[in-house]
């Protein structure tokens, strides 16, 4: 690695001929020039690893700077049960599927392992113990890269891929630190064992909510209670072989309109109106939440648990009083825990939000091959919620994103004689 002070944790880097490696794209300009300078990623989840193997497709040389001591840290932190929501064969990034001995619905140790075999397997250069903490212009264009133990390694590219959730978000109710009970965020918790016999209040009905409470009522806790602010959708993972992703796929880039009265059609034959339950019918369509960041809910076992009573839906939280919760219809519980599965951020604005490239929500305002005038080379992949399932469309990103430095990468040297293509060599194992 460039910067001494950082230790990389790596393989050897494959060329990109080797048919083991990515599938090389179609040449850039004659193709890629023999010596470019390295390309760093930031993060070393699937969205990092992705582009960094689709870099190497094209003898770019990347390096992966990540913050914990492994790849897919984020994922090795999730809950138990969680196992992956779009199918195996859908999943699978660049130049490696997912092995079929890890089942349709991927576990997420599974995953995990997926992911340190993909890194592996392309050879990837990974620095461990590297945590960039801030992105500034460089004086001679390009990028300088501030991390911990003083390090600041410069390029003319960088890739931004932190993840989607980085940040735990917990709402400041009022009276939450009166509370005396168990009050934890979702990405906290990791199985039902603690709450055995407890009376449990899971505030958000996103995914992870529904799941997390799913896991409880099947664990042993005494009582289990979802806090719903807005009645989602849901879905069936899969309906008669057919997966929800394979619909998100084909409907994504249809006018929403339509999909939304399809889904309205489609939610009234697969699933039961469980509006005396305490989840009714959204009101604005499917599609139509999307599109404003609301990704459906994939029944793992909600609507069996709702049916029976084992989960019971509750009004939003709206203050705690002590040991009282106070819902937004009036009605006063007292769990003995409450888990909020109310989301993350993006966690950007100290790396990158001076740049003025983040919109109001903290989301870079262009992502994947794109970048703004105002910031060339600098490029976020993993920062939207698609429909069409997570890692398919890291994977298509990561081959766009190559492709675009890639060209850049040409365009910048096409007027320089090449060098000698330098040899490669396996590298070592460290961490910082």
């Amino acid at each position: 690695m460039p910067d001494d002070a950082a230790h990389a944790s790596s393989s050897a880097s494959r060329s990109p001929t080797d048919s083991a490696a990515v599938p090389a794209e179609a040449a850039v300009s004659g193709g890629p020039p023999a010596v470019v300078p390295p390309v760093y990623v930031v993060g070393g989840g699937p969205g990092g690893l992705a582009v960094a193997a689709a870099l190497g497709a094209y003898g770019i040389r990347a390096v992966i700077l990540e913050k914990a001591d492994s790849v897919g840290a984020s994922w090795r932190g999730h809950y138990d049960r969680l196992r992956l929501h779009t199918t195996r064969r859908l999943s699978g990034l660049p130049g490696l599927p997912i092995p079929r001995a890890y089942g349709r619905w991927v576990a997420r140790d599974d995953v995990v392992r997926y992911l340190e075999q993909y890194a592996e397997h392309h050879r990837l250069e990974v620095a461990t113990g590297v945590e960039v903490r801030r992105v500034d212009r460089a004086a001679g264009g390009g990028w300088v890269l501030h991390a911990n133990g003083g390090r600041a390694p410069a390029a003319r590219t960088v890739v931004i891929a932190t993840g989607y959730n980085h940040t735990p978000y917990l709402p400041d109710w009022p009276g939450r630190d009166s509370y005396p009970g168990d009050l934890l965020h979702a990405g906290d918790y990791r199985n039902a064992a603690p709450y055995a016999g407890k009376d449990v209040l899971v505030v958000g009905t996103g995914n992870t909510g529904a799941e997390i409470a799913v896991d409880l009522a099947e664990g042993g806790a005494a009582r289990v209670r979802l806090a719903v602010r807005t009645a989602p959708h849901i879905v069936r993972r899969s309906t008669a072989g057919w997966p929800a992703q394979a619909t998100g796929i084909l409907v994504r880039r249809l006018p929403p309109r339509a999909v939304d009265r399809a889904a309205r059609v489609m939610r009234r034959l697969s699933v039961p109106d469980l509006s005396e339950h305490g989840l009714p019918m959204p009101d604005t369509g499917l599609y139509s939440r999307v599109l404003e960041g609301a990704i459906p809910v994939q029944d793992v076992g909600l609507i069996d648990a709702v049916q029976r009573g084992a989960v019971r839906p509750v009004a939003a939280v709206a203050s705690f009083d002590g040991g009282v919760v106070r819902l937004a219809d009036g009605d006063a519980i007292e769990p003995e825990a409450v888990i909020a599965a109310t989301g993350y951020r993006r966690g950007l604005d100290g790396l990158v939000g001076h740049l003025g490239l983040l919109d109001s929500r903290g989301r870079p305002r262009v992502h994947g091959p794109r970048t703004l005038p105002s910031c060339p080379g600098l490029h976020f992949t993993g920062y939207t919620n698609p429909i069409s399932g997570m890692f398919r469309e890291l994977s298509l990103d990561a081959r766009r994103i190559a492709h675009a430095i890639a060209e850049a990468h040409a365009h910048a040297h096409a007027h320089q004689d090449p060098a000698p293509a330098p040899a490669r060599t396996r590298s070592r194992t460290t961490h910082s």
